[in-house]
């Protein structure tokens, strides 16, 4: 439960980060990025596939960057 919080909190961090960036920079894949980190803590409830996406949603912002 508790890890389950953590990760929310994290990657919901990372998301608000990667959304305000996009929306300054105006760059909408870092923006969708974002908002998928926003969101999706609140789907998934169990804890090793919530770190799983949300480090490959992670991974994904330095990967598909312009």
């Amino acid at each position: 439960m508790v890890a389950n919080l953590v990760a929310a909190f994290f990657f919901g961090a990372v998301g608000f980060v990667a959304f305000a960036y996009g929306k300054k920079q105006g760059s909408f894949k870092p923006m969708a990025i974002g908002a998928i980190l926003l969101i999706y803590p609140y789907f998934i409830s169990n804890t090793i596939a919530l770190y799983a996406v949300g480090i490959i949603l992670t991974v994904s912002l330095f990967i598909f960057r312009e």
